[in-house]
């Protein structure tokens, strides 16, 4: 990678005896490379994302690599800089990605290849691209013609499966970011009756890497302070402001902080209306700028 702020992207469900002490070792690791991110630790594996130096990230790959458990993680990298995560976070958790269906073995023989994946698209009109991530992921970017599940967190997926039946007896495609998620996804499914459920290794960035934007419009939503990245050639932006439908792909947070939706909001719409800070739902609710609760810097005091 020749960049010089690398970030990279990995998981891996497997065994994991004593999660409290792999996560000291872990924070350890990073801290003495001067990483940033995210690394979640669980009885059933880790997931996780780091930026930082070039050589930095290289060392820590070499030494997460020597693992034997972890020997064969596929590791993804994409360009960031200093600013893409604020500090270093590392959790034990009770799911590496949170589901809350109960105990699920994660699939992982009805894996496509990218290349796989693209030929199926081309090949077969009749399959079914299902997009496993929250729908606010789904407006910035998504492939072409994909049913997008309406859910704000992953964990809502087990009671929305009731609202995919018509889908239920057809080839399904389904995606995510990098894979986890639909590792899970599609043992869900395959729990609730879907019999002919395939899902794209390695998600979209795998695909990206390989295929660019071929059958993908958009960019493609990441959880960190970049929260959107971009294939350039043959972008078909899709990003639309939710109060006023002008092309971007900027996320905010909703200034209603009992909220804090994450939505689409051009700057131009900002700087028109300082309401429109509140998502679609909360300005419709009666709230505004002023009644919104949300932290207000402290009003010196008048001097006596």
């Amino acid at each position: 990678m020749s960049e010089s702020w690398p970030v990279i992207l990995f998981y891996k469900y497997v065994r994991i005896a004593d999660p409290a002490d792999f996560a000291t070792r872990q924070r350890s690791l990073c801290a003495s490379f001067g990483l940033k991110g995210r690394v979640l630790i669980a009885q059933e594996g880790i997931n996780g994302t780091l930026a930082g130096p070039a050589a930095a990230i290289s060392e820590y790959v070499a030494e997460f690599h020597r693992d034997e458990r972890f020997a064969d993680v596929p590791i993804k990298w994409s360009r960031g800089d200093e600013s893409t995560f604020p500090k270093l976070v590392v959790k034990v958790r009770a799911e590496i990605v949170t589901l809350g269906a109960g105990p699920l073995e994660p699939d992982q023989h009805n894996l496509l290849s990218p290349a796989a994946w693209k030929r199926v698209i081309e090949g077969d009109p009749e399959v079914v691209l299902l997009d496993v991530r929250n729908s606010y992921e789904s407006a910035a970017g998504r492939f072409d013609g994909a049913v997008v599940c309406e859910i704000e967190n992953f964990r809502e997926l087990p009671a929305y499966v009731s609202e995919l039946e018509d889908i239920k007896h057809k080839k399904v495609l389904m995606y995510c970011t990098g894979g986890i998620r639909c590792e899970k996804a599609s043992a869900l499914l395959r729990s609730r009756g879907f019999k002919d459920v395939f899902q794209l290794h390695g998600g979209i960035v795998t695909y990206q890497e390989q295929f660019g934007n071929e059958h993908w419009q958009g960019e493609c939503f990441v959880f960190d302070q970049r929260m959107t990245v971009r294939v350039e050639e043959g972008l078909v932006p899709i990003g639309r402001c939710a109060h006023t439908g002008r092309a971007t792909s900027r996320f905010v947070n909703c200034l209603h902080d009992p909220c804090h939706k994450l939505f689409i909001l051009s700057e131009e719409a900002e700087r028109e209306n300082r309401d429109y800070r509140l998502c679609p739902e909360c300005l419709s609710s009666g709230l505004n700028s002023e009644t919104a609760e949300y932290p207000r810097p402290a009003v010196a005091a008048t001097a006596r």
